[in-house]
């Protein structure tokens, strides 16, 4: 069971590293942003970055998806699998953006209340093509489970994408439009050159019977994961045509501040599945899920817990006075993204088992229960209605993939631990916004204090126990960590010549493909 999450922590820190350091990258620059952008400005670019997502996950047909779990079945040739999802999605994504581009105007005015230059919109095309063709490249950095040259490959593009969108933004005051060619411009040139330099792997034509296997797999999964992902995406364009593009700004700002908790997702999101997929034994496989997603939920109830009751603070450090309303959404904006990650843990279970059918009934139920109560609460709280709107629709879904799953594939879970993981959380964010201050320097160190609570409420009150609480101990000791350190210098000192040989031959055959 260590292994297993060892293994996960490994990989998931390594992804999550890429985001942390892209994110807070961001983040920082949110102060020089918000000084040369509108609300309205804002609100539009953000408008559109989720359309290009909302989009890309149907021009895929659950290709990535398949890819996933094709490339460990017993049965498949990896690398074939490898070319044929690319050479499908390399069409599809082609053919979509050809057919999308005439129709920039329409598209702009479906989606946002008030009329939507067509330029940005002919951009956010432009990087529909971009952004997906390199998510399905980047993901073979997950299949090899080359976690460095993930990190290395994804901060590059972080790089590039500053200055350049610095340059848009600020010194030639492009606005909105600064902002998409700034995120999408710099992913070109890394999409390109991942194609050249995986060229042996890809194909322009694929095998026809296994793309058919692919579909029958992949496409039962993309109605759900759209349905899923309209969960963040509905609130934006209802936001939009009810309260209008400023106010749609403020709750893209709180989104983006959310994001410390979902660099912690997305880092699960990359590396969960694999290893997931990867374990043999049913038992061991249950076992493992069990404890994972307990130990997940416990990591998000500790972001969740200091970003809810630091958000004024954290909004006033890094961001233009326009924007400081934005906090009032951060709390459930970030207790959203943790219960998505929950969702992704049981959506895996459903993919084990090959009956991905069953995730669009789920998801479009919660699909319809968000536009709902958007439609409800937007207008009456604001962008506060839209984050609880978001939070309630993923724990419907949550409730509804758990009452599948575990007819298929039932899990232990340890109901004892997420009860005083979710209880000991909401009573503290309850208590800091009933009784401590919201203003000064007496308010931020009040709640800090609060919050730094939690992860001692978990650990004495029942989320772990006494053994573990030892073994953890032990675990972190110098004594054992040196010990762990030393086998380690042993076990690289005393590789064969023939592991050097083969490695050394890898290396030669990336740098030819380089070349």
């Amino acid at each position: 069971m260590l292994d297993y999450l060892r293994r996960l922590v490994t990989t998931g820190f390594a992804y999550t590293a890429a985001s942390v350091v892209s994110k807070v990258i961001a983040v920082l620059l949110l102060p020089l942003y918000t000084s040369y952008l509108t609300p309205a400005d804002y609100g539009q670019a953000e408008l559109l970055f989720s359309t290009v997502v909302a989009a890309s996950i149907v021009i895929r047909l659950g290709l990535i998806e398949a890819l996933m779990r094709f490339y460990y079945l017993p049965g498949e040739r990896g690398d074939r699998v490898i070319a044929t999802g690319f050479a499908a999605l390399l069409w599809t994504t082609t053919a979509g953006a050809i057919v999308a581009l005439p129709f920039a105007s329409q598209i702009g005015d479906a989606i946002s209340g008030e009329p939507l230059d067509p330029g940005l919109v002919r951009i956010a095309i432009g990087g529909l093509w971009v952004l997906t063709l390199y998510e399905y490249m980047v993901t073979l950095f997950r299949l090899d489970e080359r976690a460095r040259a993930y990190f290395a490959f994804t901060i590059g593009n972080v790089l590039l994408a500053i200055p350049l969108t610095v340059t848009l933004v600020v010194a030639l005051d492009a606005g909105a439009e600064g902002l998409l060619l700034g995120a999408y411009l710099a992913g070109l040139p890394f999409l390109l050159w991942l194609i050249a330099a995986e060229r042996r792997r890809l194909a322009l034509r694929p095998d026809r019977g296994l793309l058919r296997r692919m579909f029958r797999f992949g496409l039962p999964t993309m109605p759900a994961e759209i349905s899923i992902y309209s969960l963040a995406f509905i609130d934006r364009v209802i936001i939009s045509h009810s309260l209008g593009p400023a106010q749609l700004g403020l709750y893209g700002l709180a989104f983006k501040f959310s994001q410390a908790i979902q660099v912690v997702v997305r880092g699960f999101q990359l590396a969960w599945p694999p290893l997931a997929y990867s374990i043999r034994d049913d038992e061991d496989a249950r076992r493992t899920y069990a404890v994972v997603v307990t130990a997940f939920a416990a990591l998000c109830g500790t972001i969740v817990v200091g970003m809810w009751l630091e958000a004024r603070w954290i909004v006033r450090l890094l961001a233009a006075p326009d924007f400081f309303d934005s906090y009032e959404a951060i709390g459930p904006l970030a207790l959203g993204a943790a219960l998505y990650g929950i969702y992704l843990a049981l959506v895996v279970i459903l993919g084990r088992t090959g009956k991905t059918q069953y995730n669009f009934p789920v998801t479009a139920a919660a699909t319809i229960a968000n536009v709902v109560l958007n439609l409800l609460l937007v207008p009456a709280w604001g962008i506060v209605g839209a984050g609880v709107a978001l939070t309630l629709s993923y724990l419907i879904v949550i409730v509804l993939i758990h009452s599948v799953s575990r007819r298929i594939f039932p899990i232990p879970w340890q109901w004892g631990r997420l009860a005083v993981i979710a209880a000991a959380a909401a009573v503290l964010i309850a208590a800091g916004e009933a009784l401590l201050p919201d203003a000064g320097a007496a308010g931020f160190l009040s709640r800090l204090a609060l919050a730094a609570l939690y992860p001692a409420i978990l650990w004495f009150g029942g989320a772990v126990r006494a053994a573990e609480r030892r073994q953890v101990l032990e675990l972190l000791g110098p004594e054992r960590l040196r010990a762990r350190w030393a086998v380690l210098r042993e076990r690289r000192a005393g590789e064969s010549d023939e592991e050097a040989r083969a490695e050394t031959l890898y290396e030669q055959e990336v740098r030819d493909q380089r070349d």
